[in-house]
């Protein structure tokens, strides 16, 4: 009798470690999927910065804008 206690303790543990080892890889899946998420986001991210970059003007002035300084 005592044989089957063990056993189904062992057996409960066993069920236990396969469910734990199931949702391990799970949430390792959707933590890849969301990495892979913000990195596109990252790179959508740097793209729009490097459009906003390119069209805002710039606050210097060409050379050719540039007044003269005065000559004493």
């Amino acid at each position: 009798m005592q044989q089957s206690e063990w056993e189904k303790r062992l057996e409960a543990l066993e069920s236990k470690v396969a469910f734990q080892e199931l949702t391990i890889d799970q949430l390792n899946q959707t933590v890849i999927q969301h990495e892979l998420e913000v990195s596109k986001m990252r790179e959508r991210l740097r793209l729009m910065a490097d459009k906003l970059k390119e069209a805002a003007p710039s606050m210097v002035a060409s050379q050719a804008e540039e007044t003269p300084p005065p000559h004493y």
